[in-house]
């Protein structure tokens, strides 16, 4: 495994994290904590010491699975990522709250799931810039950072093009970018990067299979199930995209590379990137996102050495 700098934090991130809103049971599958548990399992076997979730992938759900599994094993060998914002009410269905008091009462709620007494980046969870301008909330967060509940605080930007809330991450106390970022989608490139470059910025990649699209697993004429987020996506849009993926898979992969390895290469070679945080269904597919270090070269600006 490799390994960067996050950004201005002490924190030394593997390249691959998991990505864990699939345990909330949005993605088509629902898991039981041994299921969760051999994917942990496998990510700590390959050197992967990065989890992200959230409070609202099932309410609190993804934390659960994440605790239990924390509650056997070394905390300190994880830096685990969580994001506050919404409570989760059914499959699909949020409501936001961004209200000091209650991000609060999310952290602790989190906490009490996680199994945890501090979480190492609590991330603002893709609101508008209204709520993100309230210094009411960061100054509260900021008292939990002092409280010990949070080692950093992070910004999950909703649009890959919120410049305004990149931009503001210094005076509010922000060290992470979260976004999305792949392939198919590059806007992050055009004012989110340089921004995140020029703060000294860690950046997590999200999506950065394109919800799977990338994995080379499905042809144009691909049907999810009711039960997958992927069934909300707009039909043509989504055959449009593979029809892409195909073309990639052609001209851009080269002969014997795995299309999901050279698709999260592709985003780790971004002077801007540190980590990808790809999502995955069983360990199978967790040893699939850490063949990526065998395609990548030394030189990355937040490289770091063990």
């Amino acid at each position: 495994m490799k390994y960067r700098k996050l950004g201005r934090t002490e924190l030394e991130v593997s390249v691959i994290g998991v990505g864990t809103w699939q345990f909330g049971g949005e993605w088509g599958q629902q898991f039981a904590q041994a299921e969760a548990d051999a994917i942990l399992d496998r990510a700590a076997e390959l050197g992967i010491n990065l989890i992200d979730t959230a409070e609202c992938y099932g309410d609190h759900l993804s934390e659960s699975l994440i605790g239990d599994y924390l509650s056997r094993r070394k905390r300190e060998d994880w830096i685990v990522a969580t994001k506050f914002g919404h409570h989760f009410h059914e499959r699909f269905t949020r409501t936001d709250d961004f209200s000091p008091a209650d991000v609060v009462r999310q952290l602790d709620a989190s906490l009490k799931a996680l199994k945890t007494d501090y979480v190492d980046l609590y991330q603002f969870h893709s609101g508008p810039d209204a709520v993100f301008d309230n210094d009411e909330l960061w100054s509260v967060l900021n008292e939990q950072k002092q409280a010990g509940k949070i080692r950093h605080l992070g910004t999950s930007i909703g649009s890959n093009a919120n410049v305004h809330q990149t931009d503001a991450s210094t005076r509010v106390g922000s060290e992470v970018i979260q976004v999305v970022y792949n392939r198919l989608d590059q806007v992050p490139e055009e004012a989110v990067f340089p921004s995140c470059i020029r703060q000294d910025l860690g950046v997590l990649a999200r999506v950065p299979l394109a919800s799977g699209y990338l994995s080379g697993k499905y042809k144009p004429d691909a049907v999810f199930d009711k039960t997958d987020v992927r069934h909300r996506h707009d039909r043509e849009n989504t055959v449009k995209k593979l029809e892409e993926v195909q073309r990639i898979a052609a001209e851009e992969v080269p002969q014997g590379v795995g299309m999901a390895a050279w698709a999260l290469a592709w985003c780790l070679k971004h002077p801007a990137v540190t980590a990808v945080i790809p999502g995955c269904k069983n360990p199978e597919q967790v040893s699939s996102n850490a063949s990526v270090v065998e395609l990548l070269e030394d030189g990355h600006p937040q490289d770091v050495n063990r």
